[in-house]
């Protein structure tokens, strides 16, 4: 991502670049968007299927034809975070149907193993819940991804951010890793931003390019401050590049993973991200922990991801996740070790 001179350095998604610049994109005013809610959208019928079918057996390509959703009628169930669909919004949704179907599918299965983490987590704060998609074209949901310039976890933070926001990075531990601790600090930097411009689209746009950035295309365009979702259609021209594409693919994601089953995805969600957890001794090993439970050290390491050397730290005692159910196995076993 790009960073602001103002602000700490802000992640960078990991996901593969367009593969055509903006300039494809008409240059004349955007179209007045169509607000649609996300969930119980009804009128799609059998062009929803359609599409879907067309995407399913159309091949690598991306779909040509139009995406039919500016011509559905209002959902029944609304959302706090407002569709806008237009030609932005529409080519990214036919990459996610067609060139990349593929990793858009690993997508949705891994939002199974965090999603509801995420969503908890929003609802708690009275978030838009779709922000979770946020985390979806970040990282694909993937809290070991990394990026060419160091940004790192589901949420992609830069060092320097993720200390900023209470965040743990040693050399024996990377919270940006955690997906508990750093979605709670992406949800502050979120929450903040959006207090900010008062624009959940404006703050999405700022957490990928910097506050900076996005107040200096609000001057630009003629505009002291935010306050409307509209706006950042407005300012759009004047943000970097991959922030043109941003929000546009948040929007596309969002749109595609809720209402999944429309578009022909048929995949199978990977079980939630559960666990108990126990206090171990300074410099236990993950390895050690998975002997004792008769389990793949793999499976204890997707557990705690944040431990980058797959053991503790060495000067202090640690909370390590384990599987439910299994916390009392581990604290008699270490027990056994100290006697």
């Amino acid at each position: 991502m790009k960073t602001d001179s103002s602000k700490t350095e802000r992640p960078r998604s990991t996901d593969p670049a367009p593969e055509s610049p903006v300039g494809g994109y008409p240059s004349g005013p955007i179209p007045t968007p169509i607000r649609l809610g996300f969930l119980g959208i009804l009128g799609l019928g059998a062009m929803l299927v359609l599409l879907a079918w067309h995407g399913a057996n159309g091949g690598p390509e991306d779909p040509e034809s139009p995406f039919p959703v500016a011509d559905a009628t209002e959902a029944l169930m609304d959302t706090r975070l407002p569709m806008e669909v237009n030609d932005r919004v529409e080519q990214w949704v036919r990459r996610f149907l067609g060139s990349h179907r593929d990793s858009f599918e690993e997508y949705l299965v891994r939002e199974g193993l965090y999603g509801g983490l995420i969503r908890d987590r929003l609802r708690q704060r009275g978030m838009p819940e779709e922000l979770l998609y946020l985390a979806m074209i970040e990282s694909g949901f993937s809290p070991t991804a990394t990026s060419p310039m160091a940004a790192s976890g589901v949420w992609q933070f830069m060092g320097p951010t993720a200390r900023a926001y209470g965040l743990t990075v040693d050399g024996w531990v990377d919270e940006r890793r955690d997906p508990v601790r750093a979605t709670d600090a992406a949800l502050d930097y979120l929450e903040e931003l959006h207090a900010k411009f008062d624009s959940w689209y404006l703050a999405a746009a700022a957490y990928n390019a910097g506050p900076g950035r996005v107040q200096q295309a609000l001057r630009r365009s003629g505009l002291s401050e935010g306050g409307d979702e509209r706006l950042y259609w407005e300012v759009i021209e004047h943000l970097p590049r991959e922030t043109r594409q941003y929000v546009p693919k948040l929007l596309a994601a969002a749109l595609l993973a809720e209402q999944a089953e429309h578009f022909g995805f048929d995949v199978e969600r990977s079980l939630p991200y559960l666990f108990d957890q126990v206090l171990v001794p300074a410099g236990t090993s993950l390895n050690r922990l998975a002997s004792i439970l008769d389990m793949q050290p793999s499976l204890m390491r997707e557990l705690n991801p944040h431990l980058i050397r797959g053991t503790t730290p060495p000067d202090r005692s640690y909370l390590v996740r384990v599987p439910m159910g299994e916390s009392q196995k581990v604290v008699m076993a270490l027990s056994a070790d100290r006697s």
